[in-house]
C-alpha cells in the first residue's frame, strides 16, 4: 500500500507539474496572440489612413477648383467694394444723400456675397481636414444632400483636372425632405467619396476607348421608410460577373497597378454596415453600374 502511495504521490506530482508546464504555454500563447491581435489592429488603422491620404490626394485638383470658385467671387466683390466706397464718400462730401444710400446699399449685398463665399472656401477646406484626420467616430446629424453634393463636384473636377478633356452629364436629384439624419459623416463621405471616384473613372475608361461615348453620372436621394436611399448610377464599362462578387474584398481591385489600393469599397462595406445600413450592386458589364447605399433614417 505505501509503495502504491509512493507511486501515486510521483505520479500526481509529475502530472501537476507538467500541467503548470501546459499552463505556462497557454499563457505564453495568449500573451503572442494579443500582441499579433494588437499588431493587426495598428496595421489596419494604417491601412485604413493611408487609403483616406490616398483618395484625398486624388482630390487635390478638385479641392483646388472648389477653393477657387468662391476665391475668385470674394477677389472681384472686395476690388468692385473699394471703388463703391469711393463713390459713396464722393455722394457723402457733396451731399447726395439719395446717391450715398443706394450705393451704401449695393455695398452691403456686396459684403454679403463675400461672406457667403468665404464660409463657402472655409466649408470646403474644414471637410478637407476632417476627412484626412483618423475617425473619431462621433455621430451627428448632418445633412446627407450637402455631403452627397460636396464629394459628387470635388470627385468630378479632381478628374476634370487630369484630363481636361473629359466631360461628364451629371444628374442630381436630391430629396429636400430628407432633413437631417444621425451619422458619422467622416466616414460616410468616405464611402460616397470613394463611389464617385469609381464613377467617374468608369465612365473616363468608356470614353477612352469610344469618342462618341457620351458619360453620365446620376445621385439620387429619397426616403424610403425608416431608412434613406442614396443611389449612384453611371452608364460606363460596369463591373464583370466574374469579379462581382469579389468587389468587397479587401485589396481587390480591378483598377491597373498603382490606381487603386483595393481597399476602397472594402472599408466602404464596413463602415455602412457599422452604420447598421446596406450596400447594394447592380451591373451590367460594358453598360452601367449602380450602388444603393441604404441607411437608417
Amino acid at each position: 500500500t505505501e509503495k502504491v502511495k509512493r507511486t501515486t504521490s510521483i505520479l500526481l506530482e509529475e502530472t501537476i507539474e507538467e500541467l503548470e508546464q501546459k499552463r505556462k504555454a497557454v499563457e505564453e500563447s495568449n500573451a503572442a496572440l494579443q500582441l499579433s491581435i494588437q499588431e493587426l489592429k495598428s496595421a489596419q488603422a494604417q491601412l485604413i489612413q493611408s487609403e483616406k491620404m490616398a483618395s484625398l490626394g486624388e482630390l487635390t485638383a478638385g479641392i483646388a477648383h472648389e477653393i477657387q470658385n468662391p476665391l475668385n467671387f470674394v477677389i472681384n466683390f472686395s476690388e468692385v467694394s473699394v471703388e463703391m466706397a469711393a463713390e459713396l464718400q464722393k455722394y457723402l462730401d457733396s451731399g447726395q444723400l439719395a446717391d450715398a444710400k443706394e450705393e451704401s446699399t449695393s455695398l452691403e449685398q456686396n459684403l454679403q456675397k463675400i461672406i457667403q463665399h468665404g464660409k463657402r472656401a472655409d466649408a470646403i477646406v474644414k471637410n478637407m481636414l476632417q476627412h484626412s484626420r483618423t475617425s473619431t467616430g462621433a455621430v451627428d446629424a448632418t445633412d446627407i444632400n450637402a455631403l452627397v453634393d460636396e464629394y459628387m463636384r470635388l470627385s468630378y473636377h479632381g478628374l476634370r483636372a487630369k484630363n481636361k478633356s473629359f466631360n461628364a452629364s451629371l444628374n442630381v436629384q436630391l430629396d429636400p425632405s430628407i432633413g437631417k439624419i444621425k451619422i458619422v459623416a467622416q466616414d460616410i463621405g468616405r464611402v460616397i467619396l470613394n463611389i464617385f471616384n469609381n464613377a467617374f473613372y468608369s465612365v473616363a475608361m468608356k470614353k477612352a476607348g469610344n469618342p462618341n461615348f457620351s458619360p453620365s453620372v446620376s445621385v439620387i436621394t429619397k426616403r424610403n421608410g425608416a431608412m434613406v436611399e442614396i443611389t449612384i448610377a453611371d452608364n460606363g464599362i460596369g463591373i464583370p460577373k466574374k469579379e462581382l462578387e469579389k468587389i468587397f474584398q479587401p485589396f481587390f481591385t480591378t483598377k491597373p497597378t498603382g490606381q487603386g489600393t483595393g481597399l476602397g469599397l472594402s472599408l466602404s462595406y464596413d463602415i455602412i454596415k457599422a452604420h447598421s445600413g446596406q450596400i447594394l450592386v447592380d451591373t451590367k458589364e460594358g453598360e452601367f453600374a449602380t450602388f444603393t447605399i441604404l441607411l437608417p433614417a
